[in-house]
């Protein structure tokens, strides 16, 4: 079984979180929410998540990958913590998948993941910083092991599309349709 790390900071946009966690799990991929300090995490919109353990104690797990949402100032925490940017050069060099979504790609960017790549983000995030990436406008892009997502709103087109990466076309399809997208 597919497993994936998502960890949860405070400022987090909740839907991105939940919606990812959601399909993921409805997929049979395992899914470990990480919070980066004990306690609640308090999402951007005053939600309240508990995270199934703490970054701290999963460190050191395997995963096939790691998804970081946005949200302000979430991912701002998750660009500004030593152990997601180690965690993101590891994932990097072992070929892993990494996916960000609205703001969180700027973690990626802090990383220097991100050079030569194709990418996008929520407006405003990507599009202006510097380097040597790509910007583009579609909902959910994919250079290489790196997938990243615009917002709220493609939430869940990111989060099949990481279905489909980890579980195959079949098992998307067996997910998306009872969802009743269209």
């Amino acid at each position: 079984m597919p497993s994936v790390l998502i960890p949860l900071a405070h400022g987090c946009e909740e839907m991105e979180a939940v919606i990812v966690m959601d399909i993921l799990r409805r997929a049979g991929v395992e899914v470990v929410a990480a919070a980066l300090i004990p306690g609640p995490v308090v999402c951007s919109r005053g939600t309240h998540l508990l995270a199934d353990a703490l970054l701290d104690e999963v460190l050191e797990q395997a995963f096939d990958m790691l998804v970081l949402p946005g949200g302000m100032p979430g991912a701002e925490h998750l660009k500004n913590d030593a152990r997601i940017q180690a965690l993101l050069t590891q994932y990097a060099a072992q070929g892993r998948y990494i996916g960000a979504i609205c703001a969180a790609p700027m973690a990626l960017h802090a990383a220097g993941l991100l050079e030569g790549k194709r990418a996008t983000s929520f407006p405003g995030v990507l599009d202006q910083l510097p380097g040597n990436h790509h910007y583009e406008t579609a909902a959910v892009v994919r250079d290489g092991h790196i997938i990243t997502s615009r917002g709220p709103g493609t939430a869940m087109a990111f989060a099949l599309t990481l279905v489909e990466l980890l579980c195959g076309a079949a098992k998307r399809q067996a997910v998306e349709e009872p969802l009743q997208r269209s």
